[in-house]
Order: C-alpha cells, then structure tokens, then sequence
C-alpha cells in the first residue's frame, strides 16, 4: 500500500507542474497577442468630435479633446503624422499650415512657406517651438485662443483617459486618421507598412486597441491593418461619388465604417451599407438642420466641428 500512495502522489505532483506549465504558456499568449478585445460596441449613434471639435477650440490639441468630453461626445476624431525621429503627432497636415501656425519668432506661417515646414524631416522637439493655437483661423472665428502645440498621440491618450477617470465618465472611442498619400511616401510620412507600425505601438502600448477606430483616404493603410491587426475597426473615408461598391471593390475587404462626405449620403447608401453591416458616418456635419436630415436618414453617427450641435 505504501508503494502505491508513493506513485498516487508523484503522479499528482507531475500534473501540477503540467497544469502551472500551461498556465503560464496561455498568459504569456495573451500578453503579446495583437487582437484586442473588441467585446466593446460602437456608440449606436456615435458623435465625433472632427479634430477635438476645431470650431470651439484649436484644432489636434489636448484642449480641444477635454472640451469636448464635456460637451459629452463618444468618439475623438484626430489625425496622426510622423516626426523626423519616428514620434506619432496629432496634426492634419504633414506640415506647418499657415491658417493655424505661428513660428518660434511669433510671425505667422505664410502660405508659401509652409509645404517647407515638412513635420516628417523635424524631430518632435523642433515641432514644440511652433504654436498652433493663437493664431486666428479664418474659417473658425469663434475658436477660442490659447498657446498649444501639435501633441503626441500618447500624451494625447493620456490626458483623455486620466480626464475621463477623473469625471468618472464613460471612457470615449478613438478615430485616429492616418494622413498617408501615394504621392508623399517617404517625403513627408514613411511608406503605409511603416506608418501603420509606428500607429500601432502607441495603440497597442496604451491598450486602447478595443475604443480605436483607423480612418484613411488612402486605403493602402486599411488593407495593412486588415491584414496584420484584423480585429481592429476600420473606416473607409471618400470624398467623390463613385459608389459603395467601387470603393468596396478598391479596398478588397469590407470596413467597420464607410464614411462619406455627408452630401453624398442618399437613403440608398444607408441601405446599402446597412445590408453589409457596415456602420455610415459622414463628415463634416456643421449645422443642426443637417445633423438632424442625416439621423434621420439612418446614419449611424456625425463628425463635426460643433460638438455643442449634438
């Protein structure tokens, strides 16, 4: 009898090395998986704020994105670029605009200069001597005016969470723009592969991946996340009237979000996209009328620069 107790527990002894053994192989898959949790759902009418909501504060700024949580948006509409050395930015264009830009001697960013204030060849500590919040932009008046600069999309992550911890509300989604162009590769962002590597590590490393949405023109940019990063939500973005069906066809797989100009929203283009449960959400929305024709067109949310509209 004594024999057989011996062997009974060596052999429970074995399955418990086993069973830790297993534990610790299945942990460590979900460390460094790259497919989020996506158990979180879209808003199911998501308002956006377009660039944190430009027509009250300066546009791709920490600010801008506080004000609008308080004015209870869900998701945070934002652009990314990419500085000299590899940081991810908050900024529309690749460059310096001279509607928004003033230089480090306090002058203004002139039109004929800025396409030389290329993002891509600054490190991101030459980019914080330019202000791109006191300068009056002409298509938004009524923007308040304050000293800000283009922000690291992970301070920018930051900020929003720590401030939505804070206000003990419900934390918001992400739909970051990746401003890539065929033409521009490598001249002022890196080739798409590069980009979308650069955007995912700071995703990834703040683990937001489950509220992010990837929006592009350039569609080069969906089909790599499409590929590598599958569970991540994408949205196409158009702006000319050749139809679901030829940008479906262009982009090989089928998005999370179309998202039109909002003139070219028809009720055949809801049913259409509804059909393929993909989510409509047209740009830039800046009247209420507007906002109001679309919701009930059946659009499944609105980007806008008037957060306030909602």
């Amino acid at each position: 009898m004594k024999g057989t107790k011996e062997v009974i527990e060596l052999v429970l002894i074995v399955a418990l090395i086993v069973s830790c053994h297993a534990t610790r192989k299945t942990t460590n898959e979900v460390q460094t998986t790259d497919k989020p949790n996506t158990s979180i759902d879209l808003p199911s009418f998501d308002k956006e704020a377009h660039r944190g909501g430009r027509g009250l504060m300066p546009e791709n700024t920490i600010p801008a994105m506080l004000h609008a949580i308080d004015l209870g948006v869900n998701t945070l509409e934002m652009d990314a670029v990419i500085t000299k050395d590899g940081q991810v930015i908050l900024s529309h264009e690749p460059f310096f605009s001279a509607a928004i830009a003033t230089k480090p001697d306090g002058t203004r960013v002139t039109p004929q200069e800025e396409r030389s204030l290329n993002i891509f060849q600054m490190t991101y500590a030459e980019t914080q001597r330019y202000d791109v919040g006191l300068a009056v932009n002409p298509g938004f008046k009524d923007q308040q005016k304050l000293a800000a600069t283009k922000p690291l999309l992970s301070k920018v992550i930051d900020s929003v969470e720590a401030y939505t911890k804070k206000k003990k509300s419900t934390p918001v989604f992400y739909n970051i723009e990746t401003k890539t162009n065929p033409r521009t590769d490598n001249q002022y962002h890196p080739a798409p592969e590069e980009f979308v590597e650069k955007l995912m590590a700071v995703i990834l490393q703040k683990h937001i991946e489950d509220r992010v949405i990837i929006q592009s023109f350039d569609f080069r940019t969906l089909q790599i996340l499409h590929t590598k990063y599958p569970a991540i939500r994408t949205a196409a973005l158009v702006a000319d009237n050749k139809g679901l069906e030829e940008h479906l066809k262009q982009l090989q797989f089928i998005p999370t979000i179309y998202s039109p100009l909002y003139t070219l929203v028809k009720p055949e283009l809801v049913t259409q996209c509804h059909q393929q449960k993909i989510k409509v959400l047209p740009w830039t929305v800046n009247d209420k009328p507007t906002i109001e024709k679309l919701k009930a067109l059946g659009v499944d949310g609105i980007i806008s620069d008037y957060p306030n509209l909602f």
